[in-house]
């Protein structure tokens, strides 16, 4: 099973009057970057969302979204502070004798000083408020892990597909770089005869050009090696799990040996083999780019 690091998941948990939603997103990222939008009575529980999220996800660029709604009638309430009351009045007290001022002051008057009255939220238990939150953030991570998985499966089997492509592509270099020596023995032949005319052809002479040639396009060493690139990428898509750095590491090899052909390749048939064999090859490569 194979993961893709494009996934989105969803979660609403409605509970003792407590309302959280939970969304989350993600693409395509080297390691994991979890970013977290939420209300700051929530702030405080941060650190134990990353760690829950860090059980479903190893890589990606994750945009995580909470909505949280307290539906209690009581949310808040409002507190008296009488030592700040009774400082006001103190002060006011000591003005009117001071400056012999008339000491009208009311209680809605008083009432109306800063820090008299206060709102205060209306206390929570937070082990509770993280069991709600936590179960939200799970259910999120279940879908969004889930998401990944079914785009993981789709990409394995395009890949497959691909790389069955390319097999066929190595094959036709294969097959065809051993004719590409009989061509070259007959065309310097034909040549040497053509100059010489009837003078015997020195075949040791002809022998030793040949024998120069076939080492400067051999590409047995670069086939046998793309041949097993291509089999261990295979081979790896179908045992699953967190492969997204071997693959790349492993496409930038192929991409290697396929550049080796090309430059070796002295055929025109076997250099469109070479460029159309690079550009599934970066097509694969492009793919990989967005597996877990």
């Amino acid at each position: 099973m194979i993961k893709s690091m494009t996934g989105f998941g969803r979660c609403e948990i409605a509970e003792n009057s407590r309302k959280f939603t939970v969304e989350m997103k993600s693409v395509n990222h080297r390691y994991l970057d979890v970013n977290i939008k939420m209300p700051k009575t929530l702030n405080f529980f941060e650190s134990a969302i990353r760690g829950e999220l860090k059980n479903y996800i190893t890589r990606g660029k994750v945009d995580v979204f909470i909505a949280y709604e307290d539906l209690s009638e009581k949310t808040s309430s409002v507190h008296y502070n009488r030592e700040i009351a009774e400082e006001y009045l103190g002060y006011l007290r000591q003005m009117a004798e001071e400056f012999n001022l008339e000491n009208d002051v009311r209680v809605s008057t008083l009432s109306k000083y800063p820090e008299v009255f206060t709102m205060e939220e209306a206390g929570v238990d937070e082990e509770e408020l993280w069991k709600e939150l936590q179960k939200a953030v799970q259910g999120a991570a279940k879908m969004f892990v889930d998401t990944r998985i079914t785009e993981g499966e789709h990409l394995r089997d395009d890949l497959i597909e691909k790389l069955d492509g390319m097999l066929k592509l190595v094959d036709f270099i294969s097959e065809r770089s051993p004719k590409l020596l009989e061509e070259y023995r007959q065309k310097l032949e034909d040549k040497v005869r053509e100059l010489l005319q009837d003078t015997a052809v020195d075949e040791s002479r002809l022998l030793t050009e040949v024998t120069i040639f076939a080492d400067k396009v051999c590409v047995d060493e670069e086939i046998v090696r793309l041949r097993s690139h291509i089999e261990t990428t295979k081979n790896t898509l179908l045992e699953g799990g967190s492969i997204g750095r071997k693959l790349d590491f492993i496409a930038q090899e192929m991409n290697r040996e396929a550049n080796t052909i090309l430059s070796k390749a002295n055929d025109l048939e076997i250099s469109n083999c070479a460029i159309e064999l690079k550009t599934e090859i970066e097509k694969v490569r492009e793919q990989i780019q967005n597996i877990e």
